[in-house]
């Protein structure tokens, strides 16, 4: 058996036009067009997350040199007011 002459593609469209109905075609075309679009920008992205280097980002410390923060805080702190 060797490829599908052109007889044979042919005929396949016909089926498929007659399965599938003229109107929903391109609207199946369009909607695998947007689905190969997202999957590449998907694969570009993760490519270009592998592509950087993994350091951490940390946050520069807010305080002045030599001031650390006192992490006992007094219970009156956290309470709220009662509502009535």
């Amino acid at each position: 058996m060797g490829a599908m002459s052109p007889w044979h593609w042919a005929i396949v469209a016909i089926v498929v036009v007659i399965l599938f109905g003229s109107k929903k075609l391109p609207d199946a075309a369009r909607g695998l067009g947007r689905s190969l679009r997202i999957f590449k920008s998907e694969v570009k992205e993760m490519q270009n997350d592998d592509a950087r280097p993994a350091t951490p980002q940390t946050a520069p410390n807010p305080l002045p040199a030599g001031q650390t923060v006192d992490k006992t805080v007094s219970e009156a702190q956290h309470t709220e007011p009662r509502s009535a």
